[in-house]
């Protein structure tokens, strides 16, 4: 008989009884869950900055932010995480989520505009730490604390964004005759959907 210890957020003893022994050791199936949500969080900055992927890129995405007539600007500096004010066990007690306060700094840039040649020149010049939110944390074993319930992601395939055509190969008439579609599916947003009737008509 073999017994072997895993250590998973608590200590479980496994025992086996069969006389075959293991092949290959078992894989952690929550292991690629786990690294994935670390990589697009990056808790801790490394050195020479946070690459462009993850939270980093979805703040560069929205950042800077000009005003209509160009006097001003807001910038984001860096974004950082304070500990969370409650482990898991006490946020399940309390009905509570397990998150962290996101807090990010931003540069404010003033400018004074020359109302003849239109050339900029910086007057003014603020950074300050923002709080932004919790962000939800995940557990040891993969899944999140939300309201004092454990839940977990459910991965889906997502279609790739494009314009795609298709036909109804004549089964929705009568008459066999070919009522055609598409499908233009964006990078962000709602999806589109442009259809023939019987009659030529275009439905959007």
């Amino acid at each position: 008989m073999a017994q072997t210890q895993t250590f998973n957020g608590r200590r479980r003893v496994r025992k086996f009884f069969g006389k075959i022994p293991e092949v290959a050791e078992m894989p952690n199936l929550i292991e690629v869950q786990k690294a994935s949500y670390d990589q697009f969080l990056m808790v801790d900055e490394p050195k020479g900055g946070r690459p462009d992927e993850g939270l980093q890129a979805v703040f560069k995405s929205v950042f800077p932010i000009s005003d209509f007539s160009g006097s001003s600007m807001l910038e984001f500096v860096k974004y950082e995480f304070e500990g969370p004010k409650f482990d898991v066990d006490e946020c399940r007690q309390r009905d509570l989520t397990y998150a962290a306060p996101l807090k990010v700094t931003l540069r404010l840039i003033v400018f004074d505009i020359d109302e003849d040649t239109g050339a900029k020149s910086i007057k003014d010049i603020k950074e300050q730490d923002v709080y932004m939110g919790d962000m939800p944390l995940m557990t040891s074993n993969g899944t999140f604390i939300v309201n004092g319930t454990e839940r977990v992601i459910v991965s889906q395939m997502h279609r790739s964004p494009g314009v795609f055509f298709d036909h109804d190969k004549g089964k929705s008439h009568s008459s066999g005759k070919l009522l055609f579609a598409a499908r233009v599916i964006p990078y962000r947003g709602s999806w589109l959907d442009i259809e023939f009737d019987s009659k030529d008509v275009v439905h959007a």
